[in-house]
């Protein structure tokens, strides 16, 4: 057994416990402790990377697929807008908008996650970390993003999907837009959420930085004037490092 599959299985079992209900103070300020830690290190590398574009979508998707095809060229005019393309770090869609940032020669990056299955970072990223949680993946794409972008998947996309809608309609991030891609694909989602709509469940603003399409153009043109320009996103200046932090 690899040290990848046994550290994937450890952090398995430590949140498993973690998320059981109450444990002695020593064992849960054990884990606050590895927490913090992983934070930290997440917010070392991922300080420097620019403005992101998080891409979500299903690390099953192969090179061949349509999806594929859609996703490396979102990456390529994200990276072409100025944006650093933020992915999971694994295979299928992340693979594949990573690939396309490096087409042009834009900045990829990847959270990647520890799995048993030993779900590797993709060789298209320029700079990665390995996260062994979940939550802490999850805060890290939403943190340095100034948009989302929702390839086909499943229920880990979907739940990345409604984190960064649940965010942005409670006002704990701004309004960044969410472009769904696919619209075949997610039209049983676009009638959910309609009818959620209808119901009075949503407001109708809740969905009005959502757009489902087909169509790169249209993808990159919502996060232009939904992102670079509503923020006025500028290329800056690299933030100074600290040595004394080991950056």
């Amino acid at each position: 057994m690899s040290s990848h599959t046994t550290s994937a299985k450890s952090a398995g079992r430590a949140e498993r416990r973690f998320l059981a209900g109450p444990r002695s103070r020593r064992s849960e300020l054990r884990f606050m402790w590895t927490v913090v830690r992983e934070f930290v290190r997440g917010f070392r590398v991922l300080h420097f990377v620019g403005p992101c574009v998080s891409v979500f979508g299903s690390a099953r998707v192969a090179d061949g697929s349509p999806f594929y095809a859609l996703a490396r060229e979102l990456g390529a005019g994200l990276s072409q807008q100025g944006f650093t393309v933020l992915t999971g770090g694994g295979p299928g869609i992340m693979e594949a908008a990573n690939r396309g940032a490096r087409d042009v020669g834009g900045p990829s990056v990847g959270c990647n996650i520890e799995l048993p299955e030993e779900q590797h970072h993709n060789p298209y990223l320029d700079t990665w970390l390995s996260c062994r949680y979940f939550f802490v993946r999850k805060v890290l794409l939403v943190k340095y993003s100034y948009a989302f972008v929702i390839m086909p998947g499943g229920l880990g996309t979907l739940d990345e999907l409604f984190e960064a809608l649940t965010l942005i309609q409670n006002k704990k991030i701004l309004d960044f837009p969410v472009v769904v891609v696919g619209r075949d694909y997610w039209q049983p989602l676009l009638e959910l959420l309609a009818q959620m709509e209808e119901h009075g469940m949503i407001a109708p603003a809740d969905m009005r930085l959502l757009t489902f399409t087909d169509s790169v153009e249209e993808a990159l043109a919502h996060i232009e004037h939904h992102a670079v320009v509503k923020f006025k996103l500028l290329p800056s200046r690299e933030p100074r490092r600290w040595w004394w932090f080991g950056e």
